[in-house]
């Protein structure tokens, strides 16, 4: 096993820090407090690659592995959370449209979604299908060359602001074979958008309930065949599932970063917090969490590269551990400013409330655990 990263890797690493340090980091506060989307940085996150990074070389990504997709987005979320959080989401879009959708619909959106000037948002969960994703509601009836689309979804990332929608609807009967994936243009007639949530974190993106009334939808623009809709959801979770828990590790590293800085500059009772053996082991348990929750994150997107066939194992490990480590860590640095780190003139307050949602979207944590053990019980099941 080799831990090293390549020159090639290296090169993204720093392309990516570079641009958290000037692009994202200097403006996340203003952009969490005024609740706005920075769709121009956006623009110039897909001028980088940034927009198209596991997409194929010959449909206009980077055709980078997933591995490699980890390590940008950890350096991205040092810059700001929320941001790339929603740049995960928009790679899994790209993707999706590129990997199963029709040459039509690839020549109508790609080349705009992997340059950042389209964005999209990805329409899974509805109020009574969050974790049970199956269950969903929303229809989608065959009428001549078109599908009519009615229902509704709720949380969805960007929406209302992005525009091209991948849906998830139901074609067929109950369950996860009735559920097929389609790509639209997110003004669609038909198509409405309920008022920004107002949530907890994440404020530099819009989140919004997404009606469908009687939408239109040609035939050209259904994702794979029908049917196949919950198999194109759950690999795009499993991509998913890497993505947020890199998201969550980059945080906890920028958090350790600011408290380690802190410790040493801050004293009391005549002597530097850093000095305070009772603050070093705080700082060495995070770091010790920290450098194994990246391991394993690196661990199971090597596995989904490489097609293993206990991949969603992994990934689902990597999802349940790295989002709770990242939060915890993120906790620790808060605790170790003290009042400071419960202001917002300092960052630890939101790389907190970012972070806990990570928690719970991609599949709660209690779902993973539920992943996990199912192959663990499995007959036969061998070491992992």
């Amino acid at each position: 096993m080799d831990f090293e990263l390549s020159d090639e890797q290296r090169a993204f690493v720093e392309l990516a820090d570079d641009f958290a340090r000037n692009e994202l980091e200097p403006y996340a506060a203003d952009w969490d407090r005024d609740h706005y989307f920075p769709v121009e940085v956006l623009k110039k996150a897909g001028e980088l690659g940034f927009c198209g990074l596991y997409t194929p070389e010959s449909a206009g990504g980077l055709g980078l592995s997933r591995l490699d997709a980890s390590l940008i987005f950890e350096r991205l979320s040092m810059g700001c959370t929320s941001t790339t959080a929603f740049i995960t989401i928009h790679n899994m879009v790209t993707w999706m449209v590129a990997s199963f959708g029709t040459r039509d619909s690839w020549a109508r959106w790609g080349e705009g979604l992997v340059g950042g000037r389209l964005l999209g948002s990805y329409c899974l969960t509805e109020a009574n299908a969050g974790s049970d994703a199956a269950a969903l509601k929303t229809s989608a009836l065959r009428v001549g060359d078109h599908y009519e689309l009615n229902g509704s979804k709720m949380f969805i990332s960007g929406a209302g602001s992005t525009q091209v929608l991948v849906v998830m609807a139901r074609t067929g009967g109950e369950g996860a074979g009735g559920i097929s994936a389609f790509a639209l243009d997110a003004d669609s007639p038909g198509i409405s958008y309920g008022r920004p949530e107002d949530k907890m974190g994440w404020n530099s993106q819009p989140t919004r309930t997404v009606t469908f009334e009687g939408v239109k939808v040609p035939a050209g623009q259904l994702l794979g065949r029908e049917g196949e809709g919950f198999k194109i959801a759950m690999k795009g979770l499993d991509g998913g599932r890497i993505n947020i828990a890199s998201c969550s590790l980059g945080t906890a590293q920028q958090a350790l970063n600011k408290a380690r800085q802190y410790l040493q500059e801050r004293s009391q009772f005549g002597r530097k917090l850093a000095e305070f053996q009772a603050l070093q082991f705080t700082l060495a348990d995070m770091a010790t969490e920290l450098v194994a929750a990246r391991q394993l994150v690196r661990l199971a997107a090597c596995r989904l590269d490489a097609g293993h066939p206990d991949a969603t194992t992994y990934c689902a490990m990597a999802k349940r551990f790295a989002t709770d480590v990242g939060f915890r860590v993120c906790d620790r640095a808060l605790q170790l400013y003290g009042g400071y780190g419960y202001i917002r003139e300092y960052p630890l307050e939101r790389y907190l409330r970012d972070t806990r949602v990570h928690r719970i979207l991609e599949g709660t944590n209690e779902i993973m655990k539920l992943l996990i053990a199912r192959r663990v019980l499995a007959e036969g099941s061998g070491e992992l």
